[in-house]
């Protein structure tokens, strides 16, 4: 079993499920479909590719540092540019948030694949919207571990230990119909169509790690 871990970090990012018409809304973390689209950007994968591949793969993430809730609006025009037509669309954001995202797949050839073509992308890459493309480092690289054992073993992403009260971070993974405290989310991509995006449902379960069970993160291994 092998896990591929990414830092998902960024001034601003943006994880929306349900958002239509003038309100675009974001997710307090990271969403399957958000991530599995910047996999298929980074595979080349066109908007009406198939998906299953990447589908396939068992999904988690740490809630590293929440960031704070960013309300951003917009005044939009029509086609034909009559503004006296304008009108006000509310975006939000996650400001300053830090995410470990996992990927698990027993197929570690294709977890290799993933893991170079998040380094040399085909598309641009973005935390859930264009306006949001991530800071590095982006992969972590592969683990040789269960997801479950990945996002609790790998060593805390916040240099600043005395950041946020909490003592506990958050883990939100995927999980069988039947276990307890499975939700559903709508979030599993069919389609990135324009013209018929279509999502279906997953299972997840929430579980907490304390933060002392957690190696402090060294900011100067990248150097």
């Amino acid at each position: 079993m092998s896990t591929l871990l990414l830092r998902l970090a960024a001034p601003i990012q943006s994880w929306g499920i349900d958002s239509r018409f003038e309100t675009r809304r974001t997710e307090r973390e990271p969403t399957k479909s958000g991530v599995i689209g910047m996999l298929a950007s980074a595979l080349g994968i066109p908007r009406d590719g198939n998906l299953d591949r990447l589908n396939s793969l068992r999904f988690g993430v740490r809630v590293d540092k929440p960031g704070e809730l960013l309300c951003d609006f917009h005044t939009a025009l029509p086609e034909n540019m009559d503004r006296s037509k304008s009108y006000i669309t509310n975006r939000y954001y996650l400001s300053d948030a830090i995410f470990l995202a996992g990927l698990e797949s027993e197929d570690k050839d294709f977890m290799r694949e993933l893991e170079e073509a998040l380094k040399s992308p085909v598309f641009p890459l973005f935390l859930g919207r264009r306006s949001c493309p991530p800071t590095q480092p982006l992969v972590l690289g592969i683990r040789n571990l269960s997801l479950e054992d990945a996002l609790r073993q790998e060593p805390w992403l916040v240099t600043n230990c005395r950041e946020h009260g909490s003592k506990c971070l958050r883990i939100i993974i995927d999980c069988g119909y039947g276990e307890k405290g499975a939700v559903r989310r709508r979030d599993l991509p069919a389609s990135f169509s324009p013209y018929k995006r279509r999502y279906g449902y997953r299972t997840a379960k929430e579980e907490f790690i304390y933060k002392q069970e957690l190696a402090e993160h060294d900011a100067m291994v990248e150097l």
